[in-house]
This record gives structure tokens, C-alpha cells and sequence, in this order.
């Protein structure tokens, strides 16, 4: 269901247009002024705002110019109204980004007319989904309306994976798409000498497993399940449909993926240039992050000495230094990092 934002100073002519709204099959939110609206907008964001221009406290011109400005709220369609007196004033209000305007006293057809327009026109990707808050499903569902993907699958099923259970083996053929919901997954590669090297490290919000079906290659590492997990699927044909079918769609999911890739990047140069101190801080940074500031990080020895690249006598000794410097606190399976500005200092 659509939420529209109704900014009316006219008492008679909210409740009716927002009953009129709500027959219509839409959620209506209302405010008497400007500022109340901008309050109503930034607590709940609407599909659409319709909006008187002269109010008290807040004109309408105020309202779109603090839309225009927050990032949150930029792009939201937005129709003016207006009395037949004020429509040379209309023109600032274009100018502003308006999006259309309906002259007072107006119809019902004209009003749903309008609405249905802009919503319709304005259907559109985010800038941005926050993929640890539920953001896979609706850059899916989005995709699906503004890339006429009507054939990605609608089973997003949460696959469970117990902890140390492979997800797949080096040398496997790609199948799908792995995205993590709960839990962490780690990808591994055995060096010829028997070395386990820790390739990559996913939470929650991140995609892994993608590179081979880019490649048209088998996996070249394999992925175990740190902890109890939870994973969600993408099948290989939806993988193409999203990345091929609609430059936008593709592009914005280019973007999801993105990071994951520029983080591998980062890890091998640190790899092949940085002291071991340095590797260790910013393992020891990058694992705080994806706990959280009240979190500690849960990982064996043997595991973060592979994912740092280096033995785990050589983490171990690291560790207990920036344990006598009060950067950390160790106890056998958990290290909470104490001073993350101070660890980003001492990396040097």
C-alpha cells in the first residue's frame, strides 16, 4: 500500500481529501503546516506528498526546498495545490522541483489522476538499500516492478547452515548466488603446501559465491559456515536477469555486489605490503565494525591468523601486544577491541 503525505492548513479540505485518499486504497498521513509535514516525512517517508503552498509556520516552497536537501527525502513526487489566485506563483514552485500541481477546488478523478501519474512515473530503484535491515527483498521486488523481471523467482527461502558445514567446495560448478542473512561464512583457498588462507569473510548483508558465475569458472576456494547460519539463495538465471536485463537494475545491483570486491583488493595489497602489525589492526578493525561498537569478535586463533595471512604464533604475539598497550581485551575464543582510534594509531 502507497502512503501518501497530505500537508493541508484548511481543516475541511484535509479530512476530506485524505478520506477521498483513503477510499482510494491509499495510507494517508496529514499535517496542518509545513512543519509538521517535514516532522511526519522524516518519521515515516511517503510514496508521494501532496501539498498546499500558502500555510503558516512552513509554506509549501519551504517543504520541497528541505526535501530537495535530505537525502533521505530527495526524489519523493511532489504535487502542489493551489488556489486559482496563486498560479503565477506556480512557477517557483516548478522551478523548485515540483513535479505537478492541481488547482483548488479540484475533483476526485483529477486528484487520483494525478497521484496514479506520478506514482507510476516515479516507481524507481533506491540509491540505496540497507541489506542488513531487510534490503535484499525489496531491491528484488523492486527490480522485478522497474526491470519487468517478472520471471526472478519469488521463493526467497532462509536456508540454514550449521556451523563448520561447507556451502561449497573448491572445484564445484556456480549454481547461485549466496546471501548471508545471520551468521558469518568464511571462503577458503589450500595453498600447495597445505596452508589454509582465509580468501573472504561474510555477515550479514553481504553477497559471496558471485565471481565464478561472472568468470563462467569453477569456484576456485571453498565456503564453510563460521557460525550457525542463515542464507539466502539466488539462483544463477536471476543472478543474469539482474546483472543483463535492465541497465539500471544492473548497475545498482553492480553496487551491492561492489564492495565485496574492492575489500579483496584491499586485503591482498595488505597482504603483499603492510608489516604484521598493520594486518593484524586492520583485521582486528574490519571484524570490530561487523560486530558492532558493543560487540567482541568470535574467531579462533587458526582462523584470523588466516584471514590476516600470516602463522597463528605470529597473531598470537601480536595480539598480546596490543593487549599490554590496553587496545584490547583476550580472553581464549573472544577479543574485544577496547580503543578503535587508538588501534588505528598503533597499526603504524
Amino acid at each position: 500500500m502507497k502512503t501518501i503525505l497530505l500537508i493541508e492548513d484548511d481543516e475541511v479540505i484535509r479530512e476530506n481529501t485524505a478520506e477521498l485518499l483513503e477510499l482510494a486504497g491509499f495510507a494517508v498521513l496529514t499535517a496542518e503546516n509545513g512543519k509538521l509535514g517535514v516532522e511526519q516525512a522524516l518519521a515515516t517517508k511517503p510514496d508521494l506528498v501532496v501539498c498546499d503552498i500558502m500555510m503558516p509556520v512552513l509554506d509549501g516552497y519551504g517543504v520541497l526546498q528541505i526535501f530537495n536537501q535530505n537525502k533521505h527525502l530527495a526524489g519523493v513526487p511532489f504535487i502542489f495545490l493551489t488556489a486559482k489566485t496563486e498560479r503565477l506563483d506556480l512557477r517557483r514552485g516548478m522551478e523548485l522541483g515540483a513535479d505537478d500541481y492541481l488547482t483548488k477546488p479540484f475533483d476526485k478523478a483529477e486528484l487520483l489522476s494525478a497521484i496514479t501519474g506520478r506514482l507510476n512515473r516515479f516507481q524507481h530503484l533506491k540509491p540505496e538499500y540497507d541489506l542488513q535491515q531487510g534490503g535484499l527483498g525489496e531491491f528484488l521486488d523492486d527490480a522485478r516492478a522497474v526491470g519487468n523481471l517478472e520471471s526472478l523467482s519469488a521463493d526467497r527461502k532462509v536456508h540454514a547452515i550449521r556451523k563448520k558445514q561447507d556451502v561449497y567446495l573448491e572445484g564445484d560448478e556456480p549454481t547461485r548466488v549466496y546471501f548471508v542473512q545471520a551468521g558469518r561464512v568464511k571462503t577458503v583457498k589450500t595453498t600447495a603446501g597445505g596452508k589454509e588462507l582465509i580468501t573472504g569473510f561474510y555477515g550479514p548483508g553481504e553477497f559471496f559465491g558471485y565471481l565464478p558465475l561472472l568468470q563462467h569458472t569453477a569456484h576456485s576456494d571453498s565456503a564453510v559456515a563460521v557460525d550457525d547460519a542463515e542464507l539466502i539463495y539466488i539462483p544463477k538465471d536471476d543472478f543474469t536477469q539482474l546483472l543483463l536485463r535492465n541497465p539500471a537494475v544492473g548497475q545498482q545491483f553492480i553496487r551491492l555486489l561492489a564492495g565485496r570486491v574492492s575489500e579483496r583488493e584491499t586485503q591482498l595489497l595488505a597482504m603483499a605490503y603492510s608489516s604484521i602489525r598493520r594486518r593484524v589492526a586492520d583485521t582486528l578493525l574490519r571484524l570490530h565494525e561487523q560486530a558492532g561498537p558493543a560487540g567482541s569478535i568470535q574467531l579462533s586463533r587458526d582462523d584470523m591468523a588466516a584471514l590476516v595471512g600470516t602463522a597463528p604464533e605470529s597473531l598470537i604475539r601480536t595480539l598480546s601486544e596490543f593487549k599490554a598497550d590496553g587496545l584490547l581485551e583476550l580472553t581464549p575464543k573472544n577479543v574485544r577491541v577496547l580503543a578503535p582510534d587508538k588501534l588505528r594509531q598503533a597499526r603504524w
